[in-house]
């Protein structure tokens, strides 16, 4: 048997399946949890704002958050999280890191980027501060299948182990 020092899963407030348990067992067993596409594919950074801000061979336009429906219903999503960040002087996807920070000591956010200035802005998200408000204000408007649309298509969830209806409204429980 091999210790495990870390584990590595979609975690953001656009996707928070590792809430239903997987978090605590690491906590618990002192696992850290590695977050990849803590900004929702780059949602939550506020450049997607239609299907045709990505480009012609862009997985993305495949995945069911990012078309028709529930690409309107998660805008309304971005709206809120944008309204917040300004309130809180930072940028939305500054405030998405800022709270996958506060997730626990051994959540560990890995935003991509192409650009240094989003690099930096990324960087800067550990100087954001959030209070007990904050954190209400952001679960409340982002719970757990908040998200309009599956993470992937059929397959990519198939992939994952789950069978859903990738038009629905809803995460892929």
């Amino acid at each position: 048997m091999h210790p495990i020092t870390a584990v590595e899963n979609e975690y953001s407030l656009w996707t928070r399946d590792p809430e239903d348990g997987m978090l605590a067992a690491c906590a618990r067993l002192g696992i850290g949890v590695v977050a990849y596409s803590p900004l929702g594919r780059g949602f939550l950074g506020g450049s997607i704002r239609a299907s045709d801000d990505l480009v012609a061979h862009d997985a993305r336009r495949e995945h069911p958050r990012f078309q028709g429906e529930n690409l309107t219903r998660n805008l309304r999503l971005l709206a809120m999280l944008e309204q917040l960040a300004q309130a809180r002087g930072c940028t939305a996807a500054q405030l998405a890191l800022a709270w996958l920070l506060t997730r626990g000591p051994y959540v560990l956010p890995i935003p991509g980027t192409k650009h240094v200035p989003y690099l930096e802005q990324n960087i800067a998200a550990a100087d954001v501060q959030l209070s007990a408000d904050d954190l209400a204000q952001l679960d409340a408007a982002f719970p757990a299948g908040a998200a309009a649309g599956a993470r992937y298509g059929r397959s990519g969830m198939h992939f994952l182990g789950r069978e859903v209806d990738t038009s629905s409204r809803g995460d892929e429980h």
